[in-house]
């Protein structure tokens, strides 16, 4: 359990006013002094993640942040990073000084109420005040011998908001075949194939057909069409790295179902339907129009890097004019969201849902299509109707927008 990905933890934020006592409550749950305590204010400055296996939920990870209320010199960064925290939030832990309401504690409810994030409010330094309204979750973080009654509250109220898609998430690729049924899985080993591993997409789909009672058969791209020759029966499906989509697609005969794994996280991780409707909307690019690429991964680029080389190469070559490419990585996401005539996120597989799910509503609320990777690689490549097939909804509202002028 300790080590499941962040991306595949229930994300908790911690939100507070200065000095409310966030770090001393996160180190009293953990157990052990996770983020430093101290009496003067603003103490933590960048998002303290801790990653804890709170059963019967499960795999967590804690989120503090700073005080909403900062006011030191770095105040301004040190509460916009807090206000990021937002976009990832699945549950919100609200420390309050006892009973107290402010409107920075408003002004939190107000926009998580917005974002549709479930508040759980927590009295704090109960040596304070005392409060007596029901709708507060009852604390003194500075009393080690309540812990035990304190993670049971805590739990009990998590279970009672965890959102459905946590606790019953979207299928990965279970639902593509039968149980004692196989999976190929098409992998290729190249620069960016992490050195003694497979990277968190293979293995998680991996994981997911024997959580399903079914089978994978791995292989490379050159041997893919000698494997499946050697079968004595179909596979139920195939599915391959976005870049080998052309050549799978190829090799594989019609009556088998294949797509890619970013298409499998484009499922998952967002919203398939709205991701295909913004690959529809590459056909409509024009010379000059802006394009950005969103890759959460923070990492070193490769030569032939998938985000910053091969997608930009792939956008120009099919729509046949230059269009301008901006890169985010990691967290970043501009705050010009109109000025792109297309967003496309990467598969997401180190963001949570919630995050995927608001950079969708940060793109709609701005008038932007959004697609992923894999639907924008195999767009470009003429094969998205085939490896959007074995999901009939995102096929159709693909093909509602688009007009096969490619």
């Amino acid at each position: 359990m300790q080590k499941t990905p962040k991306s595949l933890r229930l994300h908790i934020a911690l939100f507070g006013r200065t000095n409310v006592g966030k770090s001393s409550f996160l180190n009293l749950i953990a157990g052990q002094d996770v983020s430093i305590v101290s009496e003067q204010a603003g103490t933590t400055t960048d998002v303290v993640e801790k990653p804890m296996e709170l059963l019967p939920i499960g795999p967590v990870v804690f989120l503090d942040t700073a005080g909403i209320d900062d006011t030191t010199a770095l105040g301004e960064k040190r509460v916009d990073r807090t206000e990021r925290v937002f976009d990832r939030a699945d549950v919100i832990l609200l420390l309050h000084e006892g009973d107290r309401v402010t409107e920075f504690e408003t002004r939190v409810a107000a926009k998580a109420a917005a974002k549709n994030i479930p508040v759980i409010r927590i009295a704090n330094k109960m040596d304070l005040t005392h409060p007596t309204d029901a709708a507060f979750l009852r604390c003194d973080s500075t009393d080690l011998a309540s812990r035990d009654k304190v993670l049971a509250a805590l739990k009990s109220e998590l279970l009672s908001v965890c959102p459905d898609e946590f606790i019953a998430p979207p299928p990965l690729m279970g639902d593509l075949v039968r149980p004692g049924g196989l999976a190929m899985l098409i992998v290729p080993i190249d620069l960016q194939a992490p050195k003694g591993r497979l990277i968190l997409p293979q293995v998680s789909t991996i994981r997911d057909a024997l959580d399903n009672d079914a089978a994978t058969l791995v292989c490379k791209e050159r041997e893919y069409s000698h494997m499946l020759a050697m079968l004595n029966q179909k596979p139920d499906v195939a599915i391959c790295d976005s870049q080998m989509v052309l050549k799978m697609v190829a090799d594989t005969p019609d009556d088998i179902p294949c797509t890619t794994f970013s298409i499998l996280f484009a499922r998952l991780k967002g919203d398939l339907r709205k991701f295909a409707m913004g690959a529809a909307a590459i056909d409509k690019l024009e010379p000059g129009d802006k394009v950005l690429i969103a890759e959460s991964c923070s990492h070193h680029a490769l030569e032939d890097d998938i985000g910053r080389v091969k997608i930009p190469r792939w956008l120009r070559q099919y729509v046949g004019v230059d269009v301008e490419i901006d890169v985010y990585a990691g967290r970043d996401f501009p705050d010009n969201l109109s000025e792109y005539k297309l967003a496309v996120q990467c598969g997401g597989c180190m963001q949570n849902r919630r995050e995927v799910l608001s950079r969708i509503e940060k793109c709609e609320a701005a008038g932007v299509p959004i697609t992923n990777y894999g639907l924008c690689i195999s767009q470009t490549q003429g094969v998205l109707r085939r490896v959007l097939s074995p999901f009939p909804s995102a096929l159709l509202a693909y093909e509602e927008l688009n007009h096969g002028t490619h």
